[in-house]
């Protein structure tokens, strides 16, 4: 993380106003003494010559965006930065995340708990505390500059029950140590509560602008920052607790006007990535806040993966050999080697290293200095599961002046070739051939929300055996077995349980969630094909199948999927539930934004309960973690019951390399989605295997991007 506190070079010197020409002369103008004062205070409140950096006043507040206490901010996290922490100021205990995945951005949410306020509605006996889900967004159209502030907007809380809304206007100054704020918003700070809005999104501050303006009030603070490791802040929060009526802390905690709008707090940050708030409240209430902040996609632990050291015995090995045992010692598996005239060609299959460039470098520096003199010109085919992904051709004497550093990145990829379209494979015999492949890892799924208690999980470990029968072509079987279960639910299927269900799958301790054969081929022109059959999934089984295309260098993925399954006994991993048989068929569509590490998925067609519509994806690539959240539009007439019919099935998810946590380097990702289980709109099969992602990053423009970036 970069240095808390302002750096030098955003100090200016303090600037002395011109004195009146008329030195020998003790009388004044009016006019001369306005300009003086003018001028004073003008460079008292705007002293800084560049724009100024957030930091160090980017502190969480108590629902975990950037703030003071109660009130918000200007300030943001940096980009590509996320905060995760827990507040208490009673009644309230709020769970939260906020994530930065771009610049002058922050998407923040989690859960608010009521203490000492039990749900007692019918079926909801073993739910505990009242809990409230939120997700609150803001944007920072305006940093700080010279003479202006820095200029935030924020939207809180605006689907759904809404017990916590707000849309405000929010600027901040700084004035060396100081940081000043002022802002403008309705709702949760304004003079009444907003109300519900179920599915859909409302924000007043567009949809009814001047009924917002009306309802807004004014809240202000300040926080003073002498060192890094700690700063005061005082506040002005215009929280009208006792007229919260949507909140249901109201009518039991919040009857009459809290004794005091001004709150006080002392932040301490002992360390860069630790941060703890202690605040006195509402004149009469201890706050306390812990959070902790941290680079998106930056290693735990330095990523450092040993060259090869070849042996003696290895040296007098002849040339190919020497090539393959250094290749299998670095990581490759399925090594082909051939070496015609005075080109060397390579097929590998890469087992360790995320980034297929990465994998290219590697090659690259400890083959060079085995090869003769004699090869000119290098060719890598790297290959997964025997389809061939690229070629990477390279002459020698190139690859000696990059890894001698006499060229940079740009000028080594710009006198090589990277190729895309490759479909053939040497057909010399390979050596370290493995055919099996496995996989364990422990595994830790959440079951959130239900009636019969908030937090339920399930936690213990999912191992994987494949099987290459040929090129393309395997055996895939799963088992996860989860020792540490309590997952249940009080809530009955729906109409069409294509998703409802799943507390009956999730319960169990064992589970054989995938024996299934698939099959993946490359066709010219780019085409891949992906078929499977068998147990697809923990609760499906039958036929899934995939083509798809990447067009203009992969910055545009095209492709056609679609599935005809049968749901699975949950108690009996071979037998079916029904008869019932289940379809979707889909036209998909992703396209790539590079330059942002953006990509925005379309599945659109008809999806596992009958439903029709659009399913509509955005994924931020972050230093090897993905960040994605999803919505949809479907025609849910097909459903019977209340609960599906206008629903719009939303999510988030995250993908985070194990290489952040070992010290060296994995291709072993981890993922962890939240989506309402409860409902059955706009529902898909799993796929074991997704050819959009099998295809992004192996595609001209990912790889020109990705080389030389780890």
């Amino acid at each position: 993380m970069e240095k808390l506190g302002r750096e030098a070079d955003h100090i200016s010197d303090k600037e002395t106003p011109s004195k009146s020409n008329t030195a020998k002369s003790r009388k004044i103008h009016i006019h001369s003494v306005l300009k003086l004062i003018n001028s004073s205070i003008f460079f008292i409140l705007f002293p800084f010559p560049l724009l100024a950096s957030d930091e160090p006043f980017t502190g969480a507040s108590n629902t975990g965006g950037t703030g003071l206490m109660e009130i918000p901010t200007a300030r943001v996290i940096k980009e590509n930065s996320y905060r995760f922490g827990v507040s208490q100021v009673y009644p309230y205990r709020r769970y939260y995340v906020n994530i930065s995945p771009f610049k002058g951005t922050e998407i923040y949410g989690g859960v608010t708990e009521i203490l000492d306020l039990k749900m007692r509605s019918p079926g909801w006996s073993g739910y505990g505390n009242y809990k409230d889900k939120v997700i609150n967004f803001k944007v920072q159209i305006l940093p700080e500059g010279k003479y202006i502030p820095a200029l935030a907007i924020g939207i809180m809380d605006p689907h759904g029950t809404r017990l916590y809304p707000s849309q405000y206007v929010v600027a901040s100054k700084q004035i060396w140590p100081f940081d000043f704020t002022v802002g403008f918003g309705n709702g949760r700070f304004g003079k009444r509560p907003l109300p519900p809005q179920g599915e859909g999104v409302k924000i007043e501050m567009l949809q009814e602008t001047k009924q917002w303006l009306k309802d807004s009030q004014f809240f202000w603070g300040v926080e003073f920052a002498p060192s890094e490791k700690f700063s005061l802040m005082f506040e002005y929060s215009p929280i009208k607790y006792h007229k919260q009526t949507n909140d249901p802390a109201q009518a039991k905690h919040f009857r009459d006007p809290v004794p005091s709008p001004y709150n006080f707090g002392l932040r301490l940050k002992p360390y860069k990535w630790l941060e703890l708030d202690v605040s006195y409240q509402r004149g009469k209430q201890i706050g306390l806040n812990l959070s902790m902040n941290f680079n998106i996609g930056r290693p735990l632990i330095p990523i450092y993966d040993p060259p090869y050291v070849e042996s003696q015995e290895a040296k007098n090995l002849p040339t190919y050999e020497r090539l393959a045992l250094a290749l299998y010692n670095l990581g490759f598996i399925n090594i082909n080697i051939d070496i015609k005239e005075n080109q060397l060609w390579i097929e590998a299959e890469n087992t360790k290293y995320y980034y297929n460039t990465k994998a290219i470098d590697v090659i690259l520096r400890n083959i060079v200095p085995i090869l003769d003199e004699k090869i000119h010109t290098i060719n890598i085919t790297l290959t997964e599961r025997g389809i061939p992904l690229f070629r990477f051709t390279t002459t020698r004497e190139d690859a000696i002046d990059f890894l001698r550093e006499k060229l940079t990145v740009k000028e080594f990829l710009y006198l090589s070739t990277i190729t895309t379209d490759v479909t053939q494979t040497l057909d010399t015999p390979k050596s370290y051939v493995k055919a099996f492949r496995y996989g364990i890892k422990p595994s830790l799924q959440t079951f959130l929300n239900d009636p019969s208690g908030f937090f339920k999980y399930r936690f213990g470990v999912s191992a994987w055996l494949s099987y290459n029968l040929w090129d393309g072509t395997s055996l895939v079987t799963a088992v996860e077995t989860y020792p540490i279960n309590n997952i249940s639910s009080v809530n009955k299927p729906l109409s069409i349980p294509v998703r409802s269900d799943i507390a009956d799958y999730k319960n169990k301790k064992v589970s054989l969630s995938k024996l299934m054969l698939e099959q993946i081929y490359k066709m010219p022109k780019e085409i891949y094909l992906r078929g499977a059959v068998g147990l697809l999934e923990v609760q499906y089984a039958g036929i899934d199948v995939e083509i798809a295309k990447p067009l203009f260098d992969g910055r545009v993925l095209i492709g056609l999927s679609g599935s005809v399954v049968k749901k699975r006994d949950p108690n009996d991993p071979f037998e079916f539930k029904s008869d019932q048989i289940y379809k979707t068929a889909f036209v998909n569509t992703r396209i790539h934004f590079p330059e942002q590490e953006v990509a925005i998925d379309l599945k659109t067609g008809r999806f596992l309960g009958g439903d029709k519509g659009v399913r509509i994806t955005v994924s931020k690539f972050i230093n090897g973690v993905i960040i994605s959240a999803w919505y949809s539009f479907t025609n849910t007439s097909v459903f019977r019951d209340e609960f599906n019919r206008g629903y719009h099935d939303k999510g988030i998810a995250v993908t985070i390399p194990i290489r952040l946590f070992r010290g060296s380097d994995s291709r072993t990702t981890y993922s962890y989605a939240l989506s309402p289980w409860t409902r059955d709109v706009a529902q898909d099969i799993e796929h074991h295997t997704n050819l959009f992602d099998f295809i992004s990053r192996n595609t001209k423009i990912y790889l020109d991007k990705d080389f030389g970036k780890y």
